[in-house]
């Protein structure tokens, strides 16, 4: 993959990663005060048309069997214009029968038993109607397809990703060719109408494998970072920082954050955290299951969204993937000619699971925002799952909820941040991952986000630099993992 270095001003900030890798912590900025003239393309984006979603469709992108994998993710929280802090997981009761476009026939999939009686109406961005997200949609070029609820949030599966509305924080996460930025004066300008200003703001992506299919403005972190500087006429808190993490000559990440938030007064109540491990080269077999001409179609007397809901359900059961969110409300979705991505949400928390299966780009990523103590059980279950060749996992947390995460492989040092996966054949060879780079910062007031690489080595099917392996070739791993 060529390398592409950003054409901006860098200040390196030390980060020992303890492992030997070439390992680089950057904080970017504009070379010079940024002065960007609106374009025709920027000017469209402040406006916001009370007609028309600009809705974009499969049809729309020509399928060259690659795909790029990796997502973008636009974290943008709010609060009340008057309050001085917001709790973002806040509850509330879903009026049963709602039509906010959910599933795509008018119907809220609402988790059973957590809905009570009566009506309460909605508040914060979960106000928004299906028109306003389909124009936010429509502005990062991709679509909803259906949606899944509860009283704290909304799980939109798209086109391309996933989009979760909490009353007080949107994520959005895209991947593909899409225009992810270009919904954020969009995003403002909605939120205005109903009251709110923007809080925190948080933009990251891995580097891209396929960087010259990009649109603007994805073509380079750099041109990202002025594009989001030029909106700073619609709201000042988005004047933040880009850094870069990792090693520039392999498997790095981007991230912005615009960092404005009134701390709340409670004691640790800002503890929020998410953990995304992104898989490169998943196992073949794995990959097989998520080709759509693998299970049988065209059924007699079987409509096509029946047959799509069928096979979804399939490839999640098949590959084990309903395994990974015990107790969560899943809202699954495979493609043609292959692909699948899903939603689950168990209370405050979502998990969200994106696969592009395309040979010589086959990968599989894995987001949650679970509050756990220890990661470890997890992430051993998640990368036996797809088996890859190499991983990447980053974390982002506020400092309150790093604290609480008690066992990290990426904060473990030596033999103790090997991952080692048990293996799916009975008396088989466990898999061992050996982290080959770290790299960590604290941003603005207490936001840490931590980057690792992690590939795969032969092990030994008894002991692992001193280390035992207990071989274990049936089930999942078990602690660790509990609702949000």
């Amino acid at each position: 993959m060529p390398l592409i270095l950003p054409d901006i001003a860098e200040s390196s900030h030390g980060s020992s990663n303890g492992d030997g890798g070439v390992v680089m912590t950057t904080t970017l900025r504009p070379s010079s005060p940024t002065t960007v003239s609106p374009t025709p393309d920027a000017l469209q984006d402040v406006e916001i048309a009370s007609t028309g979603s600009g809705a974009f469709s499969w049809a729309d992108r020509e399928y060259t069997g690659m795909f790029e994998g990796p997502e973008k993710t636009l974290e943008i929280v709010f609060r009340r214009s008057h309050d001085e802090h917001v709790d973002t997981s806040i509850g509330e009761v879903i009026e049963q029968g709602s039509t906010n476009g959910c599933n795509g026939n008018g119907l809220l999939q609402v988790a059973p038993h957590i809905v009570d009686d009566g009506l309460v109406q909605r508040v914060g961005l979960r106000k928004l109607q299906r028109a306003d997200l389909d124009l936010i949609c429509g502005r990062a070029r991709c679509t909803i397809l259906s949606c899944i609820s509860n009283r704290y949030m909304d799980a939109y599966v798209l086109s391309e990703s996933s989009l979760f509305i909490y009353p007080y924080m949107l994520v959005l996460k895209t991947c593909g060719t899409t225009t992810l930025l270009r919904c954020i004066a969009t995003v403002v300008e909605l939120g205005r109408r109903i009251g709110l200003e923007i809080d925190w703001v948080g933009y990251s992506r891995k580097n891209f494998n396929f960087p010259g299919d990009q649109a603007f403005p994805h073509q380079s972190f750099h041109q990202e970072l002025d594009y989001l500087y030029s909106h700073r006429n619609l709201c000042e808190r988005l004047d933040g920082n880009g850094y870069t993490l990792g090693p520039v000559n392999g498997d790095h990440w981007f991230v912005f954050v615009a960092d404005q938030t009134i701390r709340a007064k409670a004691l640790d109540q800002d503890t929020d955290r998410v953990l995304n491990i992104m898989m490169f080269d998943i196992d073949e077999s794995v990959s097989k299951k998520f080709m759509y001409d693998e299970y049988d179609t065209n059924i007699d007397g079987e409509s096509k969204e029946a047959e799509v809901e069928r096979i979804s359900r399939e490839q999640t059961c098949k590959s084990g993937i309903s395994n990974l969110c015990p107790g969560a409300v899943i809202d699954p979705r495979a493609f043609e000619p292959c692909g699948y991505s899903m939603n689950a949400i168990l209370f405050r928390s979502y998990t969200t699971v994106h696969i592009t299966p395309e040979s010589g780009s086959s990968y599989a990523s894995f987001e949650t925002n679970q509050k756990v103590a220890s990661y470890k059980a997890l992430i051993s279950n998640v990368v036996r799952n797809f088996r890859p060749k190499r991983f990447v996992m980053t974390l982002m947390a506020d400092e309150g909820g790093l604290k609480q995460v008690k066992d990290n492989p990426l904060t473990d040092s030596g033999v103790h941040a090997k991952i080692v996966v048990p293996s799916t054949d009975k008396g088989g060879t466990p898999m061992v991952y050996k982290r080959s780079s770290l790299a960590s910062i604290k941003m603005e007031e207490d936001c840490c986000c931590m980057m690792g690489n992690w590939v795969l080595e032969k092990a030994s099917s008894v002991a692992l630099d001193g280390m035992a392996i207990v071989q274990r070739p049936r089930g999942f791993s078990v602690g660790g993992v509990g609702a949000g």
